[in-house]
């Protein structure tokens, strides 16, 4: 199986599977990536309920173009059928949580195949986002990060880490964890997602803007989150801007000018730029859609 298609993801949107109002409305809410959940916001007795929902409520997430994406459960009894329900054309992700290592990864990558291949469809159309939330899996970072053609995005689950190390989730706690989602990530050329900021609070969104803007510098590409306002604020902040895209088109045009002259670097508005710097312009251009 070759490669899956790498992600170019900003913000990726839960929304309960079941929840029929937030199904209608999700498509309108500008997010990358729309998230019909099997996990945490559907109670147990819900579950085959809320599998029966994803054919209808793919096609009405999926409308104006966004990516569907489908979260299960981590308790193998609860994902295989979890599969079984989510593995169709319209489906473009699945969205692991508590993943254990990449032993893991790949028992449920052959799960996935084996759902492909009884549906008829290509063999590793379904992408992967890995989500750790356990200290035990922390370790294993980089080997879940290349564990399987996949797997397109990384990340750990705040809430829940915070929860396992009887910690409070801050930018103290998720700082070092997050730095190490950033390198497993970016060494395996897939997305690191999240931040080192608050997941589920959106009591104060410049505060949460501010958070964005400092975890983009520090590298991740992409940010879940559960609240519509919080959409275009991951947009804003995690995209370029039209100003960086117009700054990265001067700059490479500046090298490009420097390198026919037989010059390896030149000055470009106050600052000497080379071969790293052009490649960090050209990978701003690589997100514009």
């Amino acid at each position: 199986m070759s490669r899956a298609a790498p992600a170019t993801w900003r913000s990726l949107m839960f929304v309960p599977a079941t929840g029929d109002k937030f199904v209608a409305r999700a498509h309108t809410r500008g997010a990358d990536v729309i998230i019909l959940d099997l996990e945490d916001s559907i109670p147990p007795a819900e579950k085959q309920a809320a599998r029966d929902a994803l054919p209808k409520a793919s096609a009405t997430v999926g409308q104006a173009g966004a990516e569907v994406a489908v979260r299960i459960n981590r308790p193998l009894d609860i994902a295989v059928p979890d599969i079984a329900a989510a593995i169709m054309p319209a489906v473009g992700t699945l969205i692991l949580p508590k993943v254990m290592g990449p032993e893991h990864i790949r028992l449920l990558s052959e799960a996935v195949a084996a759902r492909e291949a009884a549906q008829g469809m290509r063999i590793g159309h379904t992408r992967f986002v890995a989500v750790v939330e356990t200290p035990d899996a922390l370790p294993q970072l980089s080997a879940i990060a290349s564990a399987d053609p996949r797997v397109v995005a990384l990340g750990v689950g705040a809430e829940d880490l915070s929860t396992e190390l009887e910690a409070v989730p801050g930018a103290d706690l998720l700082y070092h964890f997050g730095m190490m989602v950033v390198a497993a990530a970016r060494a395996a050329r897939i997305q690191p997602m999240g931040s080192v900021g608050p997941f589920a609070d959106f009591s104060d969104l410049e505060a949460y803007r501010a958070s964005l803007r400092r975890s983009r510098a520090l590298g991740f590409a992409c940010q879940a989150c559960i609240h519509p306002a919080q959409v275009a604020i991951i947009n804003e902040e995690y995209g370029p801007s039209p100003a960086e895209v117009e700054r990265a088109r001067r700059l490479i045009a500046a090298f490009d000018a420097a390198l026919a002259e037989g010059k390896g670097a030149v000055a470009f508005e106050g600052q000497m730029i080379d071969l790293p710097v052009v490649e960090r312009a050209r990978r701003v251009l690589a997100r514009v859609k």
